[in-house]
């Protein structure tokens, strides 16, 4: 790569939701240890496309740009990624970027992650506390249950394992592995367990966890390495116990 003095990348690109992609091929300088991201700057700063013709700037979301946040996820060489990770030393060329294809395009590599917070929200993934005065400390976990639950709490809602989810397309609305887990997480807080039973009750609604077909391919790409069908599993048995409890609780007690 060293002797490389251009770097290509092939972007899918979208004018607006409405309008049909395609593609435009960019050269960029080469510079030792870019990352994806950079490359999208150099464009944005210079939009000439490969045949010398200007262009508009490519649009992208970013944020943090150290692997936190979320927002900059896209299809990089076929697989779904977070760009401000993806090192071009490390990737094959030409690079191909994609927006991805689980969520509605905005413009060009940017995506409507709306279904993912809506999903968030099926489940309560909160806790809700009254504000309004000192609480003072909350109870305290125990040291184990904090570790796993703090491998739970990485999630960055960046929306890679809904990319790579085959249950989760345009023609379903199962809420996908991020907020499953999420409910866990919350579920195992010694003030969010509480508000257990609503999880629970979110997750068997239209579009909950009977949705999920045990690929397991989220638990392959996510890039914090969450646990996902581990929670998955957990959050099966949770409802399938939640379920009994529903039956022969008080409303059909009499």
């Amino acid at each position: 790569m060293a002797e490389q003095q251009t770097v290509t990348f092939i972007i899918t690109r979208q004018d607006s939701p409405e309008s049909a992609p395609y593609e435009e091929t960019f050269h960029v300088p080469y510079r030792k240890n870019m990352n994806v991201i950079s490359g999208l700057m150099e464009i944005r700063q210079n939009p000439v496309n490969a045949s010398g013709e200007k262009t508009t700037p490519v649009y992208w979301d970013m944020n943090c740009l150290e692997e936190v946040c979320g927002a900059c996820s896209m299809v990089i060489n076929g697989t779904a990624r977070q760009s401000c990770a993806a090192l071009v030393d490390q990737l094959e060329q030409p690079i191909r970027l994609e927006p991805m294809s689980t969520f509605p395009v905005v413009r060009d590599l940017i995506v409507d992650r709306e279904r993912m917070f809506d999903a968030l929200k099926q489940v309560k993934a909160w806790i809700p506390i009254d504000g309004t005065y000192d609480l003072g400390p909350g109870p305290r976990m125990p040291e184990k249950k904090r570790q796993w639950a703090y491998e739970l709490s990485k999630c960055m809602t960046c929306g890679v394992c809904l990319e790579a989810c085959p249950n989760v397309n345009d023609k379903s609305n199962f809420i996908g592995p991020a907020a499953l887990s999420q409910a866990r997480l919350f579920n195992a807080h010694p003030t969010g367990e509480m508000n257990a039973s609503e999880r629970l009750d979110g997750l068997m609604d239209d579009g909950g966890i009977d949705g999920c077909g045990n690929a397991q391919n989220c638990v392959q790409v996510c890039p914090k390495g969450i646990p996902l069908t581990t929670s998955i599993a957990a959050m099966n048995r949770a409802t399938n116990i939640q379920a009994f409890k529903n039956f022969f609780g008080s409303d059909n007690a009499h």
